[in-house]
């Protein structure tokens, strides 16, 4: 399940049912107004574009996108009360066909019976096929549900390209210390639907672990508090206190959200990347532990840091790439989890390496003038003298032999006009070859009698 405070498998109070007192906290507590709601704050605060629809009653379909326990199910749930539209819920992992057809026919009955609007809420509808999804075209199109998507993946990539084009599209965030810690002191302090008929008391070591293990999922923060103050024998005066060592064994291991081969890998490794980049060793190396303890393939690590070699370090220090080929090398040999130290000394040491994307320009640069048509003739006197009749030709003749000359510079252009593609940075070792390209061009003159 992917939404804020998700209820049982039963109804909602928008469709009509109630939820159980014996309900999990996460489900007892979830919000039921736009006041309630916590997070968002980009999306919803007053003025912001989704709460000037909803207040305005303008919304037709939605794809809310985001990690788990972030509140998708609560806003749709939320929207169609606020709204006054019948409240319809399927889950992508479950429903058929035979299902969407059932809830689709009795929306348009519905609205032509009493003039009810419906709002189906689809959670994980990514894991609808494409089949399911286009039966739902006809009824968004002529609007006779309102539909309200819910995924934790990328519309862009995991829903029908003509789903998402009749849709609005807004993505939910993982809700910050700020905005979890209220949530804490509410769910305590009620005594209808949260543990205030409890007397808990939460240290602030116990409070602030919960938060960092939660990773802005509000429902583990409630389920986490919720075990704790279950489990914990109340002294003598009647008071739960519950510590940090007390979350700990209640939370277990902090999970790491990471989905391999889906966004989160994307985006971690892009965040590794941007870090290494940035000279920033001590993020790199977060985002390298996040992926090593979410298990990921120490190869793609390695071989992303050869790219990075090249791209981002090149001549700023030359010897940056030949570290990162050998920490491949070196992964492949060893394997893990040993292979986690060369990967580290590999982030750290191109991470705190000069940086220069000379290479990177410079190959593009001539790429782009090649790919634009720009044809430029192999001179003459470099063009290949040692096959039969080459000389008759006139190939070589005028060809200056470098090493005749002082420093092994002659005076002779070879095709492009110095500095064209390649500009060197005054960064790390490049400063020197700068310094180098520099005086040559002075030797050239001085070798061509200029």
């Amino acid at each position: 399940m992917d939404d804020l405070f998700t209820p049982d498998s039963g109804p909602s109070e928008t469709s009509g049912g109630k939820i159980s007192p014996n309900a999990p906290l996460a489900a007892r507590f979830r919000p039921r107004t736009l006041e309630e709601y916590i997070g968002q704050t980009h999306l919803l605060a007053p003025g912001k574009p989704l709460r000037r629809l909803i207040e305005a009653d303008r919304l037709a379909s939605l794809i809310l996108f985001g990690p788990p326990g972030v509140g998708k199910t609560s806003l749709a749930e939320i929207i169609a009360r606020r709204t006054s539209c019948h409240f319809e819920r399927l889950n992508g992992v479950e429903a058929s066909v035979a299902d969407l057809r059932r809830v689709l026919a009795a929306a348009v009955t519905r609205q032509k019976a009493s003039g009810k609007r419906t709002v189906l809420f689809i959670d994980e509808i990514h894991r609808f096929n494409k089949a399911q999804q286009d039966v739902l075209l006809p009824d968004v199109e002529a609007g006779s549900v309102r539909l309200i998507g819910a995924t934790t993946h990328n519309p862009s990539f995991y829903i029908n390209g003509p789903l998402v084009s009749r849709s609005q599209i807004f993505q939910l965030e993982p809700l910050s210390v700020a905005e979890l810690s209220p949530l804490i002191d509410a769910a305590l302090a009620d005594p209808e639907r949260g543990l205030g008929h409890l007397k808990v008391e939460l240290t602030p070591e116990a409070r602030t672990h919960l938060i960092a293990t939660a990773e802005g999922d509000a429902r583990r923060v409630l389920n986490g508090l919720e075990i704790a103050a279950l489990t914990t024998p109340a002294d003598s005066n009647g008071v739960v206190k519950i510590d940090a060592t007390t979350i700990e064994e209640c939370v277990q291991k902090k999970r790491v959200l990471y989905d391999k081969d889906e966004d989160q890998h994307y985006d971690t490794i892009s965040a590794f990347i941007k870090s290494v980049r940035g000279s920033d060793p001590d993020s790199a190396l977060y985002w390298l532990a996040k992926m090593i303890e979410a298990g990921e393939d120490p190869r793609f690590i390695a071989r992303r840091l050869i790219i990075l070699a090249s791209e981002d370090i090149g001549l700023g220090d030359p010897q940056g790439l030949v570290v990162a080929v050998a920490a491949f090398h070196a992964v492949e040999f060893i394997g893990m989890p040993e292979g986690k130290i060369t990967l580290a000394h590999a982030t750290l040491y191109l991470a705190c390496a000069p940086k220069s994307n000379s290479a990177v320009a410079g190959i593009g640069a001539a790429l782009e003038a090649v790919q634009q048509g720009e044809v430029v003739q192999v001179p003459t006197y470099l063009r290949d003298a040692h096959y039969p009749g080459a000389k008759r030709l006139g190939h070589g003749a005028g060809y200056q032999y470098s090493h005749d000359f002082p420093a092994a510079i002659s005076p002779q252009r070879y095709g492009i006009e110095a500095g064209r593609f390649y500009q060197p940075t005054d960064h790390g070792y490049e400063a020197r070859i700068q310094a180098r390209l520099a005086e040559w061009e002075k030797l050239r003159k001085g070798n061509s009698g200029d």
